[in-house]
């Protein structure tokens, strides 16, 4: 068997992986590693800066199903990954993240460009690892990829010294991998499936809570099923959008909950009398204050992780397990046949029509939620939706129906701004048949602005519609509405010219100033086969709304 280096055995166990794209920068340490790239079939995204590489990985990953791999440099060029790879982490993305490091005769001596990256990493990965030999890589691309994978997912980082790149040795690609106290195989804990489903069929005021680990098991299907055969209404939480169709016929649909929450989907989780949290870790900006929330419900927890159980929310029952596979049990073990809640379901229909989602309206200007309706009535929902994070992903959250999972893609649990761009960009290539359309705010935006030549050097038909309002909203209306208008360091004196940046990388630019131009210029950067960045300016006053007041309870919400 002929030798071969360390740098190609990457290649080689990626290829065996079924990687098709990675994303990432060359640099001192992976000269190696890019060379033994440039005979590979996969496809690399050179991006302009390792945080976007990261954030791509994860949107390919969050609308393929598949790991993300994205490949840094040592030093700073793996530092740069930190943010990606924690924000991956806190949304249970599967993610492979490779990269250089000094080689291992100088590791300690804080040689050129050495960081502990390792070190830097051990509290947002889900495992890491640091190859010292060559022979060791098949294994080590093996364990990352199935850790990643599966189980509650997550990224595991692979820390690759240049000598062991350079190194040769003999390949051999393991068929199976195996780890001591890592068994996410185990079949699900039903002990107390009777319990759960003696409250589901005596329940009066019952709600389905999805979360993301409804979409990221495949679940979305049962759940509908789950949810109609029960007359059962849906809520869910930020990463739960699509795990059930928001434009549900029967009306059992009631949106996202929380701190910017449709006032139905609040009102529906106080007021229940048993909730059915599936794959939701009941995040703060969910619950709001937590010794008020729900406190006339049952709780029954379903989630994959044990460690999620009563951690944030008590409950009364919990099952443990994949979400489709506990679905299934719950759907196989009902005894009752027939539910009526047609009371239920016409309560909060009446709430609906109470409490609608506020449209306010601006004179001569354009509303943000015209922005993102009109985008969903031009593509019939049908595209796939990335946010940056402020003020814009909240409207896009709150007025966007998405009817499939894997269509709405933003950061959750870190609120990552700088990450809607770039995810974009892996969706796209995830998906290339699909529209991809990212929300963007002019403050977001402006953290991986940088990446619109990598969309115009790979024609990557990604179009950024960008609701500038000359300011960090988000953090703006907290100091309009709890800091006494006192506005520091939010509103600029000037904003740079997007139309005039997108177009010096090459990219089509379009703006949009009054509410008459907002449809037209939609359907003219669809039509772009490339590329294209729409500048709305809107408001600086807008706000997002309906808000709860930071530490309050979600029933207690500003409407307007």
């Amino acid at each position: 068997m002929a030798k071969m280096s360390g740098a190609q055995m990457v290649v080689k166990s990626l290829e065996a992986e079924g990687v098709d794209t990675i994303f990432g920068l060359p640099g001192g340490t992976v000269i190696h590693l890019y060379d033994a790239i440039y005979d590979s079939k996969i496809n690399h995204v050179l991006m302009r800066h390792e945080q976007a590489a990261s954030h791509a990985a994860d949107g390919y990953a969050r609308v393929s199903g598949k790991p993300g791999v994205c490949i840094a440099t040592s030093g700073p060029g793996a530092t740069n990954l930190v943010t990606g790879i924690a924000t991956a982490n806190l949304d249970c993305v599967p993610m492979v993240a490779i990269t250089g490091q000094v080689a291992t005769t100088v590791i300690g001596t804080d040689a050129f460009q050495e960081a502990d990256i390792l070190g830097a990493t051990i509290p947002i990965v889900k495992h890491s690892m640091q190859v010292r030999a060559p022979e060791q890589i098949p294994s080590a691309v093996k364990k990352a990829f199935y850790i990643a994978s599966t189980g509650r997912p997550g990224p595991v980082l692979i820390d690759v010294p240049a000598d062991v790149q350079k190194g040769l040795g003999d390949f051999e690609y393991p068929e199976s991998i195996s780890f001591p106290g890592y068994h996410p195989e185990i079949g699900p804990d039903l002990r107390q499936l009777d319990d759960a489903v003696s409250l589901l069929e005596h329940a009066e005021r019952p709600v389905i809570f999805a979360g993301g680990g409804v979409i990221r098991s495949g679940a979305a299907g049962k759940l509908t099923e789950l949810a109609e055969k029960l007359e059962i209404p849906v809520v869910t939480s930020l990463l739960g959008k699509g795990a059930f169709p928001e434009s549900h016929p029967l009306g059992l649909s009631l949106g996202m909950a929380g701190m910017h929450g449709h006032p139905v989907a609040n009102r529906a989780l106080m007021s229940a009398d048993v909730i059915l949290a599936i794959g939701s870790r009941f995040s703060d900006r969910t619950t709001g204050k937590r010794s008020s929330f729900a406190s006339e419900a049952k709780i029954i927890h379903i989630d994959l992780d044990p460690a999620e159980i009563d951690k944030a929310i008590g409950s009364e029952v919990w099952l443990v397990g994949d979400a489709g596979t506990i679905i299934d049990a719950i759907t196989a073990s009902m005894k009752k046949k027939y539910f009526d809640r047609s009371h239920w379901l016409e309560e909060l229909e009446l709430i609906r029509q109470k409490e609608p989602l506020p449209r306010n309206e601006y004179a001569g200007e354009i509303a943000p939620w015209q922005v993102i309706e009109s985008l969903r009535e031009i593509t019939g929902g049908k595209s796939v939706l990335t946010t940056e994070v402020g003020q814009h992903q909240m409207w896009a959250a709150l007025h966007y129906r998405v009817e499939e999972p894997r269509r709405f893609v933003t950061s959750g649990g870190l609120g990552t701004m700088g990450f809607g761009f770039p995810s974009a960009i892996g969706a796209a290539l995830a998906c290339p048949d699909q529209h991809v359309c990212c929300i963007a705010g002019d403050g977001s935006f402006m953290m991986n602005i940088q990446e619109l030549d990598t969309c115009a050097r790979y024609n990557i038909p990604v179009k950024v519609f960008i609701l500038n309002n000359s300011c960090l909203g988000m953090v703006r209306q907290w100091q309009q509405l709890f800091y006494e208008h006192r506005y520091s360091n939010t509103i600029y004196n000037r904003n740079p010219d997007f139309v005039k940046i997108a177009e010096g990388m090459g990219v089509t630019g379009f703006s949009a100033t009054k509410p008459e131009e907002v449809r037209k210029t939609i359907e003219a950067a669809l039509k772009v086969p490339g590329p294209a960045l729409v500048d709305f300016r809107i408001p600086q006053g807008a706000l997002v709304l309906p808000m709860v007041p930071p530490g309050g309870s979600i029933d207690k919400m500003i409407l307007n």
